[in-house]
């Protein structure tokens, strides 16, 4: 069977805390329905994109946005299907039971639909029968050679069973996803798409285990916005005695500092008494929350400030101005020159 080779080190056992504290007050909060279901749909949206966005999908957060919602977007076909084939990895990980054994068909469905209408359907959601290598795109460099295809089954085989054993379960659930997401990837059993299935098994882990029971957080968002030092924490147990320890350092890092950003918009979002007195179950994304808070600060907002602050486009920030207006938290509040000044309602 599979075992890992770590050590606990300070730095490990720090964030390990750091992540635990963080998720016992996510889980605690008293959050209002409407704040659950928006933070949820904009971790599915981040996840989306940032898994999509590592593997070199050009598509923006705004573009996936809209792709989820449903309209249209003039973009590649197979940029477009990537996002959608992700959205549904995620409703079937949601779909699944909590706390029963991780399978192999598990493992073979989320590949499946990652690369359904992509890859050919005899290599959507089978192991590979071919050799493959990494290599750098930009020098053409083999940068790493997975195992061969013969291998494969044995290995995944391995896995699943190590991920279902007292072992695994004796470790905090964020260890055990990255742990996972390692071995998948170093094993690379399938043609194409093996990063966004191993990023969604460590989601997988991360979910069924009891960790992120509520949904709220996006794992890949830190690690695509570190692209270079992720691909580069990855392949630091590759060779020799594959020591996993420098990778879960960088793992675990990026974890905490996903779920410390959840932490501290929820901790606003509950203890925002005035916003729950005067508007109740009232759902805002995480930009409306920034925009609020500015407002706050500075008692008016334009359009233009809205989208430098929160970094979107002139008909993003539009329809998030116009969706605080239709809840009756914003009011028009004169004009300057042709921009609009927006003031707090409440």
């Amino acid at each position: 069977m599979f075992q890992p080779n770590f050590k606990y080190t300070n730095k490990i056992v720090r964030l390990l805390a750091r992540i635990q504290a963080a998720r016992e007050v996510i889980i605690n909060s008293p959050l209002i329905p409407a704040w659950e279901k928006q933070l949820q749909r904009e971790a599915l949206i981040k996840q989306a994109h940032h898994t999509t966005s590592i593997e070199g999908n050009p598509l923006t957060l705004e573009e996936v946005e809209l792709i989820i919602e449903g309209k249209e977007v003039l973009a590649n076909e197979k940029d477009k299907k990537e996002v959608r084939n992700y959205v549904d990895v995620l409703k079937y990980i949601d779909s699944l039971p909590e706390n029963g054994p991780i399978t192999e068909e598990f493992l073979l469905e989320i590949h499946r639909l990652t690369a359904k209408n992509i890859l050919p359907d005899d290599s959507a959601g089978n192991y590979r029968k071919v050799r493959v290598v990494v290599g750098d795109p930009k020098t053409g460099k083999v940068t790493y050679t997975p195992p061969g295809p013969a291998e494969v089954p044995a290995l995944a085989k391995a896995l699943v069973e190590w991920l279902n054993s007292e072992d695994d379960l004796d470790l905090m659930p964020a260890v055990q996803a990255g742990v996972a997401h390692h071995e998948l990837a170093r094993i690379h059993p399938f043609v194409d798409g093996n990063g966004r299935t191993a990023r969604a098994l460590a989601t997988l882990v991360l979910t069924k285990r009891g960790f992120d029971t509520k949904r709220f957080f996006a794992l890949e968002e830190h690690y695509n916005k570190e692209r270079t030092s992720y691909y580069s924490a990855l392949s630091s147990a590759d060779a020799g005695d594959r020591d996993l320890t420098e990778w879960l350092e960088y793992f675990l890092f990026g974890i905490a500092v996903e779920i410390s950003r959840v932490e501290k918009t929820v901790l606003k979002l509950s203890s925002d008494r005035s916003m729950k007195e005067k508007f109740g179950q009232i759902g805002l994304s995480s930009r409306q929350i920034k925009a609020i808070e500015y407002l706050k600060e500075n008692g008016k907002i334009t359009s233009n400030e809205y989208q430098e602050i929160c970094d979107v486009s002139q008909p993003t920030a539009n329809r998030d101005i116009q969706d605080m207006l239709d809840k009756k938290l914003l009011k028009q509040n004169g004009k300057i020159g042709q921009q609009v000044i927006y003031a707090l309602n409440f």
